[in-house]
């Protein structure tokens, strides 16, 4: 097999480089109500579409910026989330990532998230483990909702009477504490180095968590869909857990949030 992780650690590299070079000199528009696009989006793109393609060219190319139709029927396809953070881009928030991921049929096999400002480079490959520069990491042993310290990722603008609003006062009362960090990848990366021990989100894209799923698979998590079915993609809205027993409590409780709604 080719070295995809490398090449996608480059491809990586390439586009945080991007989003570096163009820090508070980019213009922004929203392209949807309080969801912000910068011409850095667009530069970080472009850099790893050159790298990937001009090694593969025959591989499928989706990202957020560009083709959003997401083929789960592709033999190899990259996924790319280009920023992933843009509002905290835009106000200098030191959190956001570069995503890419490389999927077989649907499957991803190889992950890389960074980010860009603490120079922390997130990879996974399948059955490979996961890894932080280099470093082999692995989820915590939290069992118990009350010790959980969870993540989650809501809409770019989200409404009064939400669901998103009902799981997150769930989580608020049952959990250790709740963040918000705005930054899908880096949560799930979270959850794999066990900084976090639980993440969900209803409202993601394929390219907000290709990668990062991955990694918490390989760091010994479990993600599922909320109603317990297997993570797939073409719902891409993980139940992350640091251990099958939270994971397994923590996906209850966010159900049950839905249907008491």
């Amino acid at each position: 097999m080719p070295d995809y992780l490398t090449l996608c650690q480059q491809a990586a590299r390439a586009g945080g480089q991007a989003l570096l070079d163009w820090m508070g000199r980019f213009g922004v528009r929203e392209k949807g109500p309080s969801d912000l696009v910068t011409e850095a989006d667009w530069a970080s793109q472009e850099a790893i579409r050159a790298v990937l393609l001009t090694a593969f060219p025959q591989h499928g190319f989706i990202s957020e910026e560009g083709d959003a139709n997401f083929n789960s029927a592709a033999e190899y396809c990259w996924v790319v989330d280009p920023l992933d953070g843009t509002t905290n881009y835009v106000r200098q928030l030191p959190h956001y990532s570069v995503s890419v991921a490389l999927l077989q049929r649907g499957r991803p096999i190889v992950g890389v998230v960074l980010d860009p400002v603490h120079d922390e480079c997130f990879t996974a490959v399948e059955s490979q483990g996961a890894r932080l520069n280099g470093r082999l990491i692995h989820t915590s042993q939290v069992q118990d909702l009350s010790q959980a310290l969870v993540a989650a990722s809501f809409s770019a603008k989200v409404e009064a009477g939400s669901t998103e609003i009902d799981q997150f006062i769930a989580a608020l009362l049952s959990c250790q504490a709740v963040r918000r960090t705005g930054s899908a990848a880096l949560n799930l990366c979270y959850v794999a180095a066990g900084r976090l021990d639980a993440f969900w989100a209803m409202s993601t894209k394929a390219w907000d968590v290709a990668a990062g799923v991955l990694l918490v698979l390989e760091a010994g998590g479990v993600v599922s869909r909320l109603d317990g079915g297997p993570f797939a993609l073409d719902l891409p809205h993980p139940v992350a857990g640091a251990t099958p027993e939270l994971q397994k409590r923590f996906r209850i409780l966010m159900q049950n949030a839905v249907r008491s709604s």
